[in-house]
């Protein structure tokens, strides 16, 4: 009977492991999120994501100041259960054109109907990403029209090579 409610006892204690490993998990992307979010030269003309396997957090995106990504490594390592951080941001090269391309789609994308209303958040959720004169667009929008017409903004824009359209719609979006 005593190995018996061993056994028992052994079996529950082992089911509630995985459930509080899965919150230990979800706590840290969640505070992953946060510090990068809070990141004080983080913009729209950057995009950083993650993956998070066991403690090591593996960083991801592209950035246009080299102090971001450092920035995003040194917030990410002080989070309490994270062993090691993997850097792999890109730094976008400088150059004027490419600047010029961010600003003018900037304005396309944010300047007016139907999707300024994304520019008034403190990060917008569309995210212009510009290398050699190809754009790449990445982020969130609430429906499948604010995806089509914030890449057709960006296609229209002077300069610009080649339009990569990454958006994603929200779940609760209209498709």
């Amino acid at each position: 009977m005593r190995v018996f409610t061993l056994l028992l006892a052994l079996v529950a204690f082992a089911a509630t492991i995985p459930a509080q490993s899965q919150r230990a998990r979800n706590n840290l992307i969640r505070r992953v999120r946060h510090e990068l979010l809070m990141l004080p030269y983080y913009g729209v003309f950057d995009d950083l994501s993650y993956r998070v396997d066991g403690y090591t957090v593996t960083l991801l995106g592209y950035v246009t100041r080299p102090v971001l990504k450092s920035d995003a490594e040194n917030a990410v390592k002080g989070i309490e259960g994270v062993e090691k951080v993997v850097n792999r941001i890109t730094v976008l090269p400088l150059s004027p054109m490419d600047d010029r391309i961010r600003r003018a789609t900037y304005r396309a994308i944010y300047g007016g109907p139907p999707l300024d209303r994304y520019g008034l958040q403190p990060v917008p959720p569309i995210h212009i990403i510009v290398a050699n004169g190809k754009v790449t667009l990445t982020g969130v929008v609430d429906s499948k029209a604010d995806k089509d017409v914030a890449g057709i903004k960006a296609n229209g824009v002077s300069g610009v090579f080649a339009v990569t359209n990454q958006l994603r719609v929200t779940a609760g979006g209209k498709n």
